[in-house]
Formats: structure tokens, C-alpha cells, sequence
């Protein structure tokens, strides 16, 4: 979850590394640090060190205006192991200063480590698990930087991106990936590596992507990949079908905007981009040739299983219940993250779905390699091109949301249900579901932009809804069947950015216990589409009522509620299979909104970075 820059090369490193963590502060913002070899004098010696607790903006006005060096690298910290102090800020060097670290991941077996070197008389001067990586290396007698890099991670446990300078070796920097992914970007006569592409694409497209357990070697005339017995491996570098100008734009925000707000207010967008090209109005079904089944072997599908965690994890629950409806094929949606702990049972005939946005979550990851390691077939939804998820699944649709910067994530939450809404289309069609209901839906999703423009349009009412359930310390989200993944992403966003506690309930599921804690200091907000269950729920919240609790209803206009006071939100109609997301766009407002107005930072809410690469 943390950031990892590198460079090598002709130019001086030190601005080219700050650039790059702050591209990278999403990843992690409790620390910052970089570290460079190469200047003149005494200084060329050794990597010349500097790091600080908190942003990036303190680690900018902490570095030396004369700061040369040409190799560097530069790290931004999510902490694992110890709080965030100047101490516990990467890189990490060891005992003489001749080495120096970064690190993504968690080292499972540090604390024996630890307590080796300290048997040995290394004096460790902070709590994370990095620093035995820096006196390792720096202990090791080997020959080269490649060598004592590898003797290393031979002993140690774990995941880690790792990227290291050594005074002995100043042309070059050694990194190595398992489990937290590392990218090598290839420039004119100088090299970059970094956990994430937004890091690179100002300087290259032409990229290298590490796998689990590959070393490399970065000089300013290029690269060498190689395991950790030194044998060399075959990583060639391919050059990315991206826009570079798209990253670029997403960086800069105006006076007083959010990369949330931003994000939000991109919707419409990005969702016809994910629909541009997929939508066959003759035949009624999507076009997903990126999926690489065939009609014979959709028909053979028997279940479909959905993966992901946190957001990716409750869209992945609309996506079920979608796919169910529309394939009349048995589906449901897990936590990747618990999926792989339960030795589950791999069955030929089912399609495993993993959703990230990353395309790097590492529970999501792991979920994926132990499918493929029992026979069983597993396709992406993902956001970020070229990513491990995306490499490691059989087919897949990319999500074309493009890139997505605030931890909590909006615009491709809502492209991730226009890519489960294409794939149900397209294994209905092939089943059960008539060309009538195909173009149906298909007119529902062209639809869905200008829909989802009209719920923007309502953002000031929105946001005095926020602000006043902003004061309130604890929140109920409810909604039932196809409400009920919208109201847990509701509850999770709020929670995410406003640090207000919320929590989600089946509306059918109030009158089994959580009525209890239903008070006018408890708000609920409720989940009201008009569908088949209208009735069901408009009752149950006329139960909130009558115990004084107050009411918030994202619905539709036509939805009569029976008289209550509430604070109504209406969204647009569209096919009752489509709804959902709708009904969420407003939610994602409310959490924004309440979160501004408590004074927080939408952006980088506490605790939490943009991308889980840690289990």
C-alpha cells in the first residue's frame, strides 16, 4: 500500500523523485522519504538521506536546495510496522550508510530477524520490518549488489516490493517483487521504476511489469531480469495502450476541488466510455471479445462466483444478483479476502470473477492464483491496464474509467457495475434471455449517462442532506434484495471519508435486533426503489418512525412513502435491473459532502491508502 519511485539516469533525481511520490501519496501519506547517490565530492560516498513524518509537502521542505545525485529512490508510507515518525520513514540504511531501502509489503518473519541482528550487536534504530532488509544487505560478503540483494530475500518472508542503492555500486539500483507489484519504465538512456503507473507516464508508456519472485537491475542504458538464484528470466518491456494526458489532467485540481468531487462529477463520462463499443442493439448483447469464451463454453457455465474486497466487494454483489437474474445461472459474491483461507472447493464448471480497480489488491490476487492453481477459470473486471490481476486472469473487461485518484473509489465503483451489467447481458443472451429483454436493457444503459448526469444535477440538496447527518455519531443504511449491496457501499463510503460509524442492515433484518439502537439521535438512511418490494419497505419505515428515528430515502418520484416527514432524494428511473447504481451515485454525494462538512480530507482519508497490496 505504500509508493516506490526510482531513477537512473542523466538527469538529477532528486525533483523526479518528489514528483513521483506525490503522484503516489494516494498510496500512502503518514511518511515520506528519498534517498540519492551520485553527487560530488564526500557526498558521491554514500546515499545522502532524507525523510519525514507526513506528507509530501514536509519531505519537499525538508530536502537541501543542493541535493545532486543521478540513482535514487523515493518511498511514501502506509505503516504496517510502527507509527509514523521520522525514524519509521523509508528508506532505511544500514548500520555503516553504504545501504539504503524501500520497501511495500509486510515481512511475516521480521520479528525473528530482528532479533538475530540485535544477537549480533546491530543496533536497530526503528520499529518497522524494513530496516533487516538494509543491515542484511549491508552485512552480506557477496560480490555484487545483484547477490547480496538475493541472499537476503532468500531468508526473509513475506511480500515485499523492494528497491535498493548501495555506495559500492552507484550506476545502478537493484529491486525485486513478491506479492506488491513493481514497474519498470523504460526511457532514453535512463530507467524508472515504480508500485504504480502513475508514476511513470509523464516519462514513458514503454513499460516492464516484475513478477512474483523476478529481481532486475536498472542502469541508465537499461535493464536485466533474473530469479533469485541469479538465472536470467525473459521480461521484455511493451508499451501500454494508454493516455498519458489522461494522468496528467488527473493530477491537477483547482483551488478548493477534491480528486473525489472530481471524480464523482466524472461519472456520465466515464460510464459511456465503458459502454462505447460493447452494445449490439441487432442482436440485443454485448460485445466482450476480451472475455475469450465462446458460446459453447458460456453455456457450459453451471455458477458464477464474484471476488473482490471492500467497494469492488459490494458491486461485486449488485454484479451477482445482475448476473443471476439475467443468465438464470446460480451467482454470489465473497470476500476475496476470506475465499482463499476456506480451502474452497474450485468446480470446472463455474466462472470466477475477480473486481479491483487497482488491479493489485493482493487479497483479490491471491484468490485469483489459487483458482488458476486448481483448473479453474477466472476473468478480471479491472481499471488499470496491465496490471497483476489483469495478466494473471483468463479474459476480462477493462473498466475504461480511467485513472482514479481519491482512496475511495466512485468512478470505477460505477464502472464496474456498467461491466457486470455487459457481462449478464451477454451470458443471458446466450441462455435464456430474449433479444427483446437484451435490447431492453441495452436502451436502459444508454440511458444510464444522462441518468446519472441528473443525480449530479441535485448536488446542493444533496449536500444539505450531508450536513446534517454529518452531526450525527452513528448511522443506519438499509435497503433490501437489490438495495441492499447499495446501502452497504453507502454505509462504507461514509465511513471511509467522514469517520462517522454506519452500518448496513437488510431492511427485512431490522425487526431481529438492530430496531433496538433506532433512536432520533440514530438516522437511517433507506433504500427505496420502486419494484416489487416498494410496499415491504415503505412499512418498515414507517416502523423507523414510529420510534422517532429519523428518516433519509433515496428513492424514485413515484414512490409514495405514505405521508412520513423524510428527507426524500429522488434518481431517475431506469430498468429495475439496472437501478442500483443510481440509487448509489447520491450516496457517494452524501459521504463527500458530509465529510467536507466536518473539516476532513476526502482524499486521503486516516488510515487508509488507495491500493490494499498488503494482506
Amino acid at each position: 500500500m505504500c509508493g516506490i519511485v526510482g531513477y537512473v539516469g542523466a538527469q538529477q533525481a532528486g525533483p523526479l523523485l518528489l514528483e513521483g511520490l506525490a503522484r503516489l501519496e494516494h498510496r500512502g501519506y503518514d511518511s515520506a522519504g528519498i534517498a540519492v547517490l551520485g553527487g560530488s565530492g564526500a557526498a558521491a560516498s554514500q546515499p545522502r538521506v532524507v525523510k519525514r513524518a507526513g506528507r509530501v509537502r514536509d519531505l519537499v521542505e525538508a530536502v537541501p536546495q543542493r541535493f545532486a545525485g543521478k540513482v535514487g529512490i523515493g518511498h511514501t508510507r502506509w505503516a504496517t510496522h510502527g507509527p509514523a515518525t521520522d525514524a519509521n520513514a523509508h528508506p532505511h540504511t544500514d548500520a555503516s550508510g553504504d545501504v539504503a531501502v524501500v520497501h511495500n509489503g509486510i515481512l511475516d518473519n521480521a520479528a525473528a530477524l530482528r532479533a538475530r541482528l540485535t544477537e549480533d550487536g546491530v543496533e536497530l534504530r526503528s520499529d518497522t520490518d524494513t530496516e533487516v532488509l538494509a543491515h542484511l544487505i549491508g552485512l552480506s560478503t557477496a560480490d555484487t549488489l545483484e547477490a547480496r540483494v538475493a541472499e537476503t530475500l532468500r531468508v526473509v518472508e513475506g511480500t515485499y516490493g523492494v528497491a535498493v542503492v548501495h555506495a559500492a555500486f552507484p550506476d545502478r539500483i537493484v529491486v525485486a517483487r513478491n506479492g506488491s507489484p513493481l514497474i519498470i519504465g523504460v526511457g532514453e538512456k535512463e530507467m524508472h521504476v515504480a508500485s504504480d503507473l502513475a508514476a511513470l507516464v509523464r516519462y514513458t508508456t514503454t513499460v516492464a511489469h516484475l513478477e512474483d519472485g523476478e529481481m532486475a537491475t536498472l542502469t541508465a542504458g537499461g535493464f536485466t531480469t533474473y530469479r533469485q538464484d541469479l538465472s536470467a528470466t525473459s521480461t521484455r518491456p511493451t508499451t501500454l495502450d494508454i493516455d498519458p494526458a489522461a494522468y496528467e489532467a488527473e493530477m491537477v485540481l483547482g483551488a478548493g476541488e477534491s480528486h473525489m468531487h472530481r471524480e464523482i462529477h466524472e461519472q456520465p463520462q466515464t460510464a459511456e466510455r465503458a459502454l462505447r463499443g460493447r452494445l449490439d442493439e441487432r442482436f440485443g448483447t454485448a460485445h466482450l471479445g476480451g472475455l475469450n469464451m465462446d458460446p459453447r463454453e458460456v453455456r457450459a457455465i453451471r455458477r458464477v462466483k464474484v471476488l473482490g474486497c471492500g467497494s469492488a466487494y459490494y458491486v461485486g454483489q449488485m454484479g451477482a444478483s445482475l448476473i443471476e437474474e439475467l443468465a438464470r445461472v446460480p451467482a454470489d459474491a465473497e470476500a476475496a479476502s476470506e475465499f482463499r483461507y476456506r480451502n474452497p472447493i474450485i468446480e470446472p464448471d463455474t466462472l470466477y470473477v475477480a473486481v479491483s480497480q487497482s488491479g493489485e489488491t493482493i487479497d483479490t490476487l491471491l484468490a485469483v492464483q489459487e483458482i488458476r492453481r486448481k483448473g479453474g477459470r477466472v476473468i478480471g473486471l479491472v481499471n488499470v491496464v496491465g496490471s497483476a490481476i489483469a495478466r494473471e486472469c483468463d479474459g476480462g473487461i477493462y473498466l475504461h474509467a480511467g485513472p482514479e485518484v481519491s482512496v475511495a473509489s466512485t468512478k470505477a465503483l460505477t464502472n464496474m457495475f456498467v461491466g457486470f451489467a455487459l457481462l449478464a447481458l451477454q451470458l443471458g443472451r446466450v441462455r435464456d434471455l430474449s433479444i427483446a429483454d437484451g435490447r431492453r436493457l441495452i436502451d436502459g444503459l444508454r440511458r444510464l449517462p444522462e441518468q446519472i448526469a441528473e443525480v449530479l444535477d441535485q448536488e446542493k440538496q444533496v449536500a444539505a442532506v450531508a450536513e446534517r447527518l454529518a452531526e450525527a455519531e452513528s448511522l443506519f443504511f438499509i435497503g433490501r434484495v437489490r438495495g441492499f449491496p447499495v446501502a452497504r457501499e453507502g454505509a462504507q463510503k461514509l465511513k471511509e471519508v467522514s469517520y462517522r460509524h454506519a452500518e448496513a442492515y437488510q431492511t427485512s433484518e431490522l425487526k431481529h435486533g438492530p430496531l433496538a439502537l433506532i433512536s432520533p439521535a440514530v438516522p437511517t438512511v433507506a433504500i427505496v426503489p420502486s419494484d416489487e418490494l416498494t410496499d415491504r419497505n415503505v412499512a418498515a419505515l414507517h416502523e423507523v418512525a414510529a420510534r422517532r428515528g429519523p428518516l433519509v430515502v433515496v428513492t424514485h418520484a413515484d414512490v409514495d412513502l405514505g405521508g412520513l416527514d423524510v428527507q426524500r432524494i429522488d434518481v431517475p428511473r431506469n430498468e429495475r435491473e439496472l437501478d442500483p447504481i443510481l440509487l448509489t451515485v447520491p450516496l457517494q454525494l452524501l459521504a463527500l459532502h458530509a465529510a467536507q462538512h466536518l473539516g476532513l480530507d476526502v482524499d486521503k482519508p486516516r488510515n487508509l491508502a488507495k491500493s490494499v497490496t498488503v494482506e
